[in-house]
């Protein structure tokens, strides 16, 4: 099954933009070729308030919260993982509200370095950001009159989370409409993300509302198209080892031909996640650590 992507998205910057019951949407100004058109901040519930993943520091998107909350007690700020994107404006906006902030941990690498790696990823990762409270899945908190279920979906990051709410998912950065998310070792795991498609693959939830671009409506077949997704570029990777590509760099220019140049470093990074699984799973093999510079051969 392949995947049909929806890039046909209004952010309609500044606006609190109505959602789904009781969900506002707040797009911060941060478009990028990573973030899309901007990070997506969710207001939840109508007489006090939660806020999921402030988004960037930017005096703009702050006042525009600020707008949207409307005096309204704000019981918790939510943390879908933490990149910066999702985090940076947390401070100001918790010293404007006072409100504690939940997460499922502090950011951290999906594994230990090996010797001599650096984590490409470190800049985007919200290292000083510590969680007033850690939470675990499959817990429920009872906040502005919702019931909001947290759901481990690791990949994207080690900590990354979803939030339910009803039929409703909020997808953080690990399922997004327009674009598959990247999964760049040692931050993210391909292992893990993989595996995390599954457990939202046993949900039932019938929308869902990422981090970046506009809701997934359909996101059982979504699901299932990503899934595909990935499996058809870790056979794509495996068809370039047999032909005789033997590093990252050869295997990204053969198979990321049409892709935007701007972005053949995350290519690498997510071929490097493909090979870091498939060296796991022993049908790979390299003659080191698996690194973006290492050798590798089809078992």
């Amino acid at each position: 099954m392949d995947i049909a992507f929806d890039t046909d998205f209004d952010p309609r910057h500044g606006e609190a933009v109505p959602v789904a019951p009781a969900i506002l949407r707040v797009t911060a100004p941060n478009a990028s070729p990573f973030t899309f058109h901007g990070t997506n901040s969710y207001l939840l519930g109508e007489q006090s308030l939660v806020v999921v993943d402030p988004g960037p520091d930017d005096d703009r998107h702050l006042a525009a919260l600020l707008r949207a909350i409307a005096g309204r007690p704000v019981e918790a700020i939510l943390l879908t993982h933490t990149h910066r994107d999702h985090t940076a404006l947390v401070p100001r906006l918790q010293q404007a509200v006072g409100a504690p902030v939940l997460a499922e941990g502090r950011h951290r690498a999906s594994r230990a370095l090996h010797e001599g790696e650096i984590n490409l990823m470190d800049a985007a990762g919200d290292m000083a950001l510590v969680p007033d409270r850690f939470l675990v899945h499959g817990e429920v908190l009872e906040l502005a009159g919702l019931r909001i279920e947290a759901v481990a979906t690791p990949g994207h990051a080690a900590n990354h989370m979803a939030f339910a709410i009803g039929d409703t998912l909020l997808s953080g950065d690990h399922v997004m409409a327009w674009s598959t998310t990247i999964v760049a070792p040692p931050d993210g795991s391909m292992a893990d993300y993989m595996a995390s498609l599954e457990t939202l693959l046993a949900r039932d939830e019938t929308l869902y509302l990422p981090g970046h671009g506009g809701p997934v409506t359909r996101p059982q077949a979504f699901l299932r198209g990503l899934r595909s997704h990935r499996k058809m570029r870790e056979t794509a990777i495996l068809e370039r080892l047999k032909a005789g590509d033997r590093n990252i760099a050869e295997v990204v220019a053969a198979i990321y031909r049409q892709t935007d140049p701007r972005l053949h470093g995350a290519a690498a990074l997510s071929v490097l996640a493909h090979l870091e699984d498939l060296v796991a799973k022993g049908r790979v093999q390299t003659d080191g650590p698996v690194l973006l510079g290492g050798r590798y051969e089809p078992v």
